[in-house]
């Protein structure tokens, strides 16, 4: 215990952590986002929208050995706890920092030494935990607008939420800090890790700036694509046989 104590205590620590950490949630961004593009995916014979049965799936794995919806809330913790060990050893990171370097620097420091997604990475983070929390009450636990939410109902969630410029607005907004906040964090993995080098630099970069351009496209295609009357409405409650809870 007292190994992991000091472990946790230290710089390099707290840097693997916000590494690992950082690593589950980007791999759960990337789940989420294909289970996201669902949605585009022709409803099932029945009139289920494909996206439905997803979030129903998601539910069922385990069983029987497992409660029902007992992995994905599993899951859920995994990633809640994850994502308070990033942030609070990003603002310990942040403090040491300021720490180590109490007088600002006196001269102007050259372009590119500090990137504006470095610069801006705690506050994107505060936006995106924000984000997350309006997130869930509205897709979720369906309290922010329970007049467009039913339980179960996905596809249906999404369209009527996204029906509304505001909320679409919001939406590809937020999703626009977050690639910005992915870039700047699979960058700095990639140091962590030790694999920049000079010679390779260039193609890390360009790797960090696909990830989180294909991820911004992908979650941002959902709102667009509902509030431009790309995708049909939601088939009736009466069709929709799921009864579980919206994800």
């Amino acid at each position: 215990m007292s190994r992991i104590l000091s472990l946790y205590t230290s710089v390099i620590g707290k840097k693997a952590i916000v590494a690992v950490t950082g690593s589950l949630m980007v791999g759960f961004i990337f789940l989420h986002a294909w289970g996201n593009l669902k949605l585009f995916a022709a409803d099932t014979a029945a009139g289920v929208p494909e996206i439905d049965l997803y979030a129903e799936y998601l539910r069922t794995i385990g069983e029987p050995i497992f409660p029902y919806s007992s992995i994905l809330w599993i899951i859920r913790i995994v990633i809640l706890v994850s994502l308070v060990l990033h942030v609070i050893c990003v603002i310990q990171l942040a403090q040491h920092n300021r720490r180590a370097r109490p007088v600002r620097y006196q001269h102007a420091r050259k372009f590119g030494e500090a990137t504006i997604p470095a610069r801006a990475m705690l506050y994107t983070g505060f936006i995106i935990l924000a984000f997350i929390a309006v997130h869930l009450l509205q897709f979720t636990f369906g309290v922010l607008d329970p007049s467009r939410f039913a339980q179960g109902a996905v596809y249906g969630n999404l369209y009527r939420t996204f029906q509304l410029p505001a909320f679409v607005a919001f939406y590809v907004g937020v999703m626009g800090m977050i690639a910005v906040h992915l870039y700047h964090g699979i960058w700095s993995l990639f140091q962590t890790l030790g694999s920049d080098n000079p010679d390779r630099n260039k193609g890390l970069r360009a790797l960090a700036i696909i990830v989180s351009a294909g991820l911004f496209i992908a979650f941002s295609s959902v709102p667009v694509s509902l509030f431009a009357g790309g995708m049909s409405q939601p088939p009736s409650q009466a069709k929709n046989v799921l009864t579980s809870d919206s994800r």
